[in-house]
């Protein structure tokens, strides 16, 4: 069996995210991802609007996803990879080379990310539309 992992925050979950967790599923046959803690996210200067519970329910609803791990640092990537036995490390293309290193422990592979959609931009927007008085209906 071939296993892929990957990591990310997934907050407000888009067709960006899903393309990237399709497209590393069919490079092999089991698919882990790495969620980021609330305290992850904290150290990088990122907020969440979804806990990291909430997203890993989410995740687990995605039928690509086969497994979510918590990722508390950036140094586990390499334990996760022995631990987990991965054969590949995928990440979204604007990450490209950063993870190269990882390459003595399994293949790494960079995706492109889907154009036109984007966490930061949506949540942009959001604000833009609260500003705006714009109601979303439910």
């Amino acid at each position: 069996m071939k296993k892929v992992i990957t990591y990310g925050t997934y907050d407000l979950l888009h067709r960006g995210h899903i393309n990237l967790l399709k497209r590393a599923k069919t490079i092999g046959d089991y698919l882990v991802v790495g969620l980021s803690s609330d305290e992850f996210n904290a150290v990088k200067h990122k907020k969440s609007f979804y806990s990291y519970e909430e997203r890993k329910l989410v995740l687990e609803a995605v039928r690509y996803v086969d497994e979510v791990i918590p990722e508390h640092t950036w140094e586990q990537k390499a334990r996760d990879i022995v631990d987990h036995d991965i054969d590949v490390f995928v990440m979204g293309d604007d990450w490209s080379g950063k993870f190269d290193h990882l390459k003595e422990l399994c293949e790494v592979v960079y995706l492109p990310r889907t154009d036109g959609v984007s966490t930061t931009q949506i949540k942009a927007s959001l604000r833009v539309s609260e500003d705006s008085n714009i109601e979303f209906s439910e």
